[in-house]
């Protein structure tokens, strides 16, 4: 067994600035900036971290980078569209509804793009009140 302190994930970004921004007011995460390492760190209730860093010649990820657990995936979506957010369409077996939402291959998902092109979802989970 690995011996750890604990366990975070991390995906780069072409302007931190505009991720933090994004992640602050469109989403509402709670982020926190280290201007010596010029880095974002997401901080959720759970005590898990996710690091956004700029990197140079950044390339968006062609696959989800950052999975967030909604009650209501409708009302999610709803409240993302209004302050602007497109969800991504998609054909074939994650067959996605008009809003963007796909039903019905496990739990409800939608995909859509931060500023620098990385890949986010919602993902409903309504086994919790």
């Amino acid at each position: 067994m690995l011996a750890h302190k604990r366990i975070f994930s991390s995906f780069s970004t072409d302007d931190i600035q505009k991720a933090k921004t994004f992640y602050s007011e469109v989403l509402g995460m709670n982020v926190s900036e280290s201007n010596e390492m010029n880095i974002l760190q997401i901080n959720t209730e759970s005590g898990m971290q996710t690091i956004i860093y700029p990197k140079p010649g950044h390339k968006p990820a062609d696959f989800t980078v950052l999975n967030i657990v909604v009650a209501d995936i409708d009302k999610a979506v709803d409240e993302l569209n209004a302050k602007g957010v497109v969800f991504e369409q998609y054909e074939g077996d994650i067959k996605t509804d008009e809003k963007g939402i796909s039903k019905g291959m496990g739990p409800s998902i939608a995909w859509f793009k931060d500023p620098a092109g990385n890949i986010l979802s919602v993902i409903e989970d309504n086994s919790q009140p």
